[in-house]
């Protein structure tokens, strides 16, 4: 059965340049100690993954993609999967260090991909023998996925498909999903039939399912336009520009329980919350270390995930794209960690699932009914360099994982982060899935917008730093009411003073009469916390 890539698929597909290539990858660090013998080959990872190609379908499909993109593609059997066609390894030279290391990773993540293929490869580095917290002979699996085939939930999953839970080879995920019949390529006349159809069907579906979502629309437009615009609330920062082809990584972790630690500190708050406030305070480091922060604070968009969350989401298990977004203050405004925690965590409780304007989940059901060459070309002109909106500073991605060991032919997992791609006027993306109890934040830059990236990795390891070191601020308490007595007290009346002998010429000592105390209750006293 012919199946077609959906809209929000195939705009990775329409928005790739030479300059912005749209595939994610994992970076995934083992140590071959814990396998049989104490050493993992090439050719045992290659038998490995082979025998979990069947765990998703996106190991075996490639791209029939359409002349001129007048449709969007469909995804059809690869006849001549290989699969040591997708995977390839190398050692990094002497002395292997965690610089040499992000290098490499940097220079493969800004390498296109072969696009006549499945959308995935595989690339094993050896020789990571000097990496503080690192065991020394470890590996890196480097797995390429574009960005059209998978989202973060589908990605992680599939990753997770292809581990075992025990150096013994047990599956993490015991029975793989039911295998897809794609079929084989839609003929010429096929192809133009479904394009014609499409086309002539896609003025009544849009226009369908724009009376649906237009009194959210309508007051998005009102409300963008109040506030100045697109760009409203969005300061111009060096992130904002044009992204070249050389990319740049690099990463620090934290422990799960120390950002709990923090999250305690501000009643309310999540891990994400954390995780953002994290970011605001490193960038406010980096950008007063260049004398570039602004005096409003930055934005960041933040993926959600909507599988299991609408009527009709998929289950991670599923291949491709189920994600809205939400656009975040990070509050570089504020040097305080907690009050910015504070600050940051009222906004995300107002602001889920995209309660302010439109969301782009109500986007991408629009864009489903927008011919294929129509989306091709628009999307090809809002992302180009010329014409880019400035819409975000940033794009901070949030991707829970394992929190169980791993493993991969008997080696186990010790480290994990993410990458994701750049765009036009978003130079920055922070990845932060977590694994096995610790949360990576992992830096994708470019080189011309951030060459000194191991001075933000420090800023990031400074703002958590003074998170951990921050003491919430004591509540003020109202004093204690003072207790009401039911009867006041009236003062005792003075006792006659003893008769003394009278002087000569002295008048005897008459009673004073004293004023008797007023009743009442006393005042209770109260302060506003």
């Amino acid at each position: 059965m012919l199946k077609q890539l959906s809209a929000q698929d195939a705009q990775f597909l329409y928005t790739q340049t030479a300059n912005n290539l749209t595939h994610i990858m994992g970076v995934y660090i083992y140590d071959p100690s814990t396998a049989p013998g104490g050493f993992v080959r090439f050719k045992d990872i290659i038998r490995h993954v082979e025998s979990r190609v069947d765990t998703s379908p996106l190991f075996k499909r490639r791209l029939h993609r359409l002349p001129f993109d007048m449709d969007h593609p469909y995804w059809v059997e690869d006849e001549h999967f290989d699969i040591e066609a997708h995977m390839s390894h190398a050692r990094l030279p002497e002395p292997g260090d965690w610089r040499q290391f992000c290098i490499a990773v940097a220079r493969y993540f800004s390498k296109p991909m072969d696009m006549n293929r499945p959308l995935w490869d595989i690339y094993i580095i050896e020789g990571l023998d000097r990496i503080p917290g690192i065991p020394k002979g470890s590996f890196a699996m480097l797995h390429r996925v574009h960005h059209a085939a998978v989202d973060g939930a589908s990605g992680a999953h599939a990753f997770i498909a292809m581990s075992d839970i025990d150096a013994q080879g047990t599956p993490a995920i015991p029975e793989p999903p039911p295998s897809e019949d794609l079929g084989r390529a839609p003929s010429s006349a096929e192809t133009l039939t479904r394009a014609w159809s499409a086309s002539m069907q896609s003025p009544v579906k849009f226009v369908n399912a724009l009376l649906k979502v237009s009194p959210a629309i309508v007051a998005s437009a009102r409300k963008s336009m109040a506030e100045g615009g697109m760009t409203a609330g969005v300061p111009e920062t060096r992130f904002n520009a044009p992204v070249g082809p050389h990319k740049m990584f690099d990463a620090t972790t934290v422990a799960l329980a120390d950002v709990a630690a923090i999250r305690k500190k501000v009643a309310g708050a999540t891990v994400n919350d954390v995780v953002l406030t994290t970011v605001g305070g490193a960038l406010r480091k980096y950008l007063e270390k260049h004398k570039e922060l602004p005096k409003e604070s930055l934005v960041a968009v933040a993926p959600i995930n909507l599988r299991g969350k609408e009527k009709g989401a998929g289950k991670a298990s599923t291949p491709g794209n189920q994600v809205s977004a939400m656009s975040v203050p990070i509050r570089t405004d504020i040097a305080d960690p907690l009050d910015r925690l504070a600050a940051i965590r009222d906004y995300t409780v107002e602001a889920k699932e995209a309660k302010a304007g439109v969301s782009a989940r109500i986007m991408t059901d629009l864009s489903q009914h927008i011919p294929g060459a129509t989306m091709a070309a628009v999307a090809r002109i809002l992302t180009s360099e010329r014409f880019a909106v400035r819409g975000t500073n940033l794009f901070i991605s949030n991707v829970p994982g394992a929190q169980v060991p791993l493993y991969l032919a008997g080696a186990q997992l010790v480290q994990q982060h993410g990458m994701a791609p750049l765009a036009n006027n978003m130079g920055l993306f922070i990845a932060t899935p977590s694994y096995n109890g610790r949360i990576a934040f992992s830096i994708i830059g470019e080189r011309a917008i951030m060459p000194d990236i191991a001075f933000f990795r420090e800023c990031i390891d400074e703002s958590f730093a003074d998170l951990m070191a921050a003491e919430p601020k004591p509540e003020k308490l109202a004093p204690k009411p003072k207790a009401a007595t039911a009867k006041p007290k009236t003062a005792a009346k003075p006792k006659p003073a003893a008769m003394a002998p009278a002087k000569s010429g002295t008048a005897p000592a008459s009673k004073t009469k004293r004023k008797p105390v007023a009743k009442g209750n006393a005042t209770r006293k109260t302060q506003k916390k």
